[in-house]
This record gives C-alpha cells, sequence and structure tokens, in this order.
C-alpha cells in the first residue's frame, strides 16, 4: 500500500501550555488517559473560536482532552484558552503559519486518547456527537478505523451558490459510501470524509502525521484517499455537526481547492496507476481549472492526457470545451462599455 510519510512537525519553544488543577480535573471526570484527543486548529478565529471550544466541552463524553494548536495567529488565542479554565484544555502555538494540515499534524503529535477527532474554529459540534460516534465504534470489527457522517452546512447550497440564507446537508445521502467495495475507488470519485465530522482509532495509520503540511485545501480529501488503503471507513446517516462557509473559507477558493487535488496524484502516483479512469478525473477537473485561468494549452495537455487514459471521458472532455466556447460568446455578445475620455 502506498502511504507517504511527511515527517514530524517542528515545535519552537514550550511543547505545550496545559491549564489544568486537579480537582477542578476530577471533578470534570478528566483522566490522565483521555477516551478522546480533540484536535482544534485555529488561525485568527477569535470571534469563532469560543463557541466551537463549548461546543467540545460541553458533550456528554467528559474523558477528553482538547488540544488548541494556535497556527500563529496575531489574535490573542493563548489569553482566551487561559480564560476558559478547563484542565482538559492544551494550548500549542506553532511558530510559523502552515494551514490546517500542518497544524493538525501538530495536534496529532501531542494526543494521547485512544480516538481521535477533529473539530473547526468556526463549526459546532451538535450535542451527543461523541457520545453516538463512541456507541458505532463499540459495534464495529476492528478493520474499521475511522467512521463520519454528513453536517449541516450554512452559507452555500447543493449547486455550489454562497449565501447568507443558503443552507444544505453535505455529503448527500445519494452516494453513500459503502462498506462492501473498493472504497479508495469509491473515494477517489466523491470524498464522503469531512474530518470535522469523523472520528478515528488513533492507531488508524501508520504515523501521526495524517495530513499533507503542502496542501492549502482538500486536505482531508487526500488523507482519506491514503486512509482508505489502510483501514475500512463506515460513514453513517446522522448529521451532527453545523458547518458554515465565511468569506475567507478556503472551500470558496477554487485555485487552493485544485492544488490540493494535485497533491493526491503526487502523492498517490502508484497507486492511480490502478485507478486509471479516477486518474483521468482529476486531470478533467485540473484542466477545468486551467480553462477558467486563462491557461487553454496547458489545459488542453492535461485534457489529452485524461482522454488517454480513459478513452469514454471524452464525452466529459467535450463538455468542459463546450462550456468554454459558451462562456466566450455570452462574454463576447455583451455590450462593450463606451469610454467617456
Amino acid at each position: 500500500m502506498n502511504n507517504v510519510r511527511f515527517g514530524k512537525p517542528s515545535i519552537a519553544g514550550p511543547v505545550a501550555t496545559s491549564y489544568s488543577d486537579c480537582a477542578q480535573a476530577k471533578r470534570a471526570g478528566w483522566q490522565a488517559v483521555p477516551q478522546i484527543s480533540v484536535i482544534l486548529p485555529t488561525y485568527n478565529r477569535l470571534r469563532t473560536l469560543p463557541a466551537a471550544i463549548s461546543s467540545v466541552l460541553t458533550q456528554s463524553v467528559k474523558n477528553l482532552e482538547l488540544i488548541v494548536v494556535d497556527d500563529a495567529s496575531s489574535e490573542d488565542i493563548e489569553g482566551l484558552i487561559a480564560s476558559i479554565g478547563d484542565p482538559r484544555v492544551t494550548y500549542i502555538r506553532r511558530p510559523s503559519n502552515g494551514g490546517a494540515g500542518a497544524a493538525r499534524n501538530t495536534g496529532l503529535s501531542l494526543a494521547k486518547g485512544q480516538y481521535i477527532a477533529f473539530q473547526d474554529s468556526d463549526d459546532l459540534w451538535l450535542p451527543g456527537k461523541l457520545e453516538f460516534q463512541l456507541a458505532v465504534f463499540a459495534d464495529l470489527p476492528r478493520e474499521f478505523g475511522a467512521i463520519t457522517g454528513p453536517k449541516i452546512l450554512h452559507g452555500r447550497d447543493g449547486s455550489g451558490r454562497f449565501g447568507p440564507d443558503l443552507v444544505y446537508v453535505t455529503p448527500s445521502a445519494v452516494g453513500r459510501l459503502p462498506c462492501d467495495v473498493d472504497q479508495v475507488d469509491w473515494l477517489l470519485r466523491d470524498n464522503r470524509l469531512s474530518v470535522q465530522c469523523a472520528m478515528f482509532r488513533s492507531d488508524c495509520m501508520p504515523t501521526r502525521s495524517w495530513f499533507d503540511p503542502v496542501a492549502s485545501a482538500n486536505e482531508d480529501y487526500e488523507f482519506a484517499v491514503r486512509l482508505a488503503q489502510v483501514v475500512r471507513i463506515l460513514e453513517y446517516a446522522t448529521p451532527l455537526v453545523l458547518g458554515s462557509v465565511s468569506v475567507d473559507s478556503i472551500s470558496r477558493s477554487r485555485r487552493r481547492q485544485t492544488l490540493g487535488e494535485i497533491r493526491i496524484m503526487k502523492n498517490n502516483r502508484k497507486l492511480l496507476q490502478r485507478y486509471a479512469t479516477r486518474r483521468a478525473m482529476l486531470m478533467r477537473n485540473l484542466a477545468g481549472f486551467l480553462v477558467n485561468d486563462s491557461k487553454p494549452r496547458l489545459a488542453a495537455k492535461f485534457l489529452l492526457a485524461s482522454v488517454a487514459l480513459d478513452p469514454p471521458s471524452v464525452l466529459a472532455v467535450a463538455g468542459i470545451v463546450l462550456r468554454k466556447f459558451l462562456k466566450s460568446a455570452r462574454q463576447s455578445s455583451l455590450p462593450k462599455q463606451r469610454s467617456l475620455t
């Protein structure tokens, strides 16, 4: 199996700051070895961070640790954590901004729990999330290293439009990941794993550097493809997370999303030799971005390569070319504004 090692994260200064008090810890039900390690990376999200943290600490499962990884924010994240005063919370500041993947790896290097969960600094967990997920794991054989489900997303709809009044459940129940299929092939076609909705056995991967720190987006997609090569994944139907799409959300950046897909191709070259159809799909996605980025020659190169890998995809290629032609035709038909000078 093709597994990429990204190396141990480098942390300057003290390893971590834990705001703990023995008596308070006992009252909270906290133990020296937590059942669940929750990792929360954040970068200048002081406005939404308190609610995200509260949705973790108020879970019905109390035996957890929350590792807040400050990805070199300019805001006073440490002051906020100190004010919370919960012994289960550990604060760690990275010396430089590395992105969500690198920050999660930093948190993983400190995690002590039997299970791993991830929270985002602008999302909320619904009450009972961890209790529900532990119950699911209790009925699964050891070959299942991860479970995941959908979330309720505010700020976007199912067709990709953005707006403050839009909401939908993602991923759709249609296409839910079966347990008895080639899950690598399924996830290459449709990533069903969003890490803040998931829970993992802490030993589900051979190292604690789970995420590609170079991928500025789609790092969960890239991780899911490698994860499915070593364990099985269960997808349940109950949404347990409230997510939001803000103005600065990475999911709104097509460029970053495309760079993440490039990392999937680079990190899984040997794997993708066995999945020619999926490799062709990724190439078409890249070509579509390049067309919109006014790089037609480079786009044509990837389109032709995708057809060579997967001849039936010529229809998908024709669709990309047709959409580009229609877009150019509409733009050329618009009346040109006259100069006032």
